[in-house]
């Protein structure tokens, strides 16, 4: 078994790559080459490493190898990213020309999408139907959602792998993205601090809809997302699925498991959000999980206080 995995070396990349060679899958892994050399990449074995640049003259014209699946994670996933050509080439045209291998040469296709495509909506629904209706906040959004309604044409164009699934991740949290900085986690921001300050740090809510602490996100962690991926090319599904737990967890509840986890009485600082990203700033997330479970993942979910313990555990805190 071999699989190509984009975006390999960032977070739920390299935690899929664990998992893969837990399994003895052969990979091909797909990022830019310096990505490679993190920290927490310690003793996980990427397989044939090629920069993102290099892959598809690699399955273009460089003797293809079989490939059994496609699982593309790469993108850019700062939601604050203003280059909208570098964010249509690596997340939309990128994306096009992998699917477009994917169908010619019949090898199933796994990709990342995001929550981030349903903007200030405050109804969660993966009806394909309904995303061209669909209003991103931010151009990461906006590219993530071109591809969605990009897939939607060439399939009824007949371009498409034998099998196909694109997941809009929601609020992933796990061992792993501390590269991320600022874009990584709140979970992983609410234990960054309270480890080094005893304290945390909460943005003030600038919507009158919602009090302080009141903002509300569906948390999953990286374990639960590297199942679904699997599950999915295991089971040769066709769609695009909503990947959250289905729960929405406001950030003072989040803050107090995380002190509870760190065994640190709680102590909250009130700030304003910065002024960058509140017109772009989503109050809520909880996701129809629905179609998945219709398509027949029955697994459950780690609820976010264990997500949380086994997080501060394989951080060693």
């Amino acid at each position: 078994m071999r699989y190509l995995v984009t975006g390999a070396a960032g977070f739920i990349g390299a935690r899929f790559v664990e998992s893969c060679n837990k399994e003895k899958i052969e990979l091909i892994s797909v990022d830019k080459l310096a990505n490679f050399s993190r920290p927490d990449h310690d003793g996980l074995d990427f397989g044939l490493k090629l920069d993102t640049d290099d892959i598809m003259q690699h399955l273009l014209h460089d003797a293809p190898r079989h490939i059994d699946a496609i699982i593309h994670l790469g993108a850019i996933t700062d939601t604050a990213a203003s280059d909208i050509h570098e964010l249509r080439r690596l997340n939309t045209d990128f994306s096009h020309d992998l699917w477009e291998y994917a169908s010619e040469y019949l090898v199933p296709f796994v990709y990342a999408s995001s929550a981030a495509t349903y903007g200030a909506a405050d109804t969660f629904s993966d009806d394909e139907d309904d995303l061209r209706n669909l209003m991103p906040l931010n151009h990461y959004g906006m590219s993530k959602h071109a591809f969605d309604l990009d897939v939607l044409k060439l399939e009824r164009r007949g371009i498409v792998p034998p099998s196909w699934a694109g997941f809009k991740f929601f609020n992933v949290y796990g061992y792993g993205e501390s590269h991320k900085g600022r874009m990584a986690s709140m979970v992983y921001q609410a234990l960054k601090q309270i480890k080094e300050t005893k304290k945390l740090i909460l943005f003030r809510s600038h919507n009158e809809e919602y009090d302080d602490g009141m903002q509300s996100r569906d948390f999953i962690y990286v374990d639960d997302v590297v199942k679904v991926l699997h599950w999915s090319i295991a089971n040769s599904k066709r769609g695009i699925y909503n990947l959250g737990t289905g729960a929405s967890s406001p950030f003072l509840d989040l803050a107090i498991k995380a002190f509870e986890a760190l065994k640190v009485f709680p102590k909250i600082v009130w700030v304003d959000t910065p002024e960058d990203i509140r017109d772009q700033y989503q109050y809520y997330t909880k996701a129809e999980m629905t179609k998945l479970r219709r398509a027949g993942y029955t697994q459950s979910f780690i609820d976010l206080q264990r997500g949380i313990n086994a997080y501060v555990r394989r951080l060693g805190l």
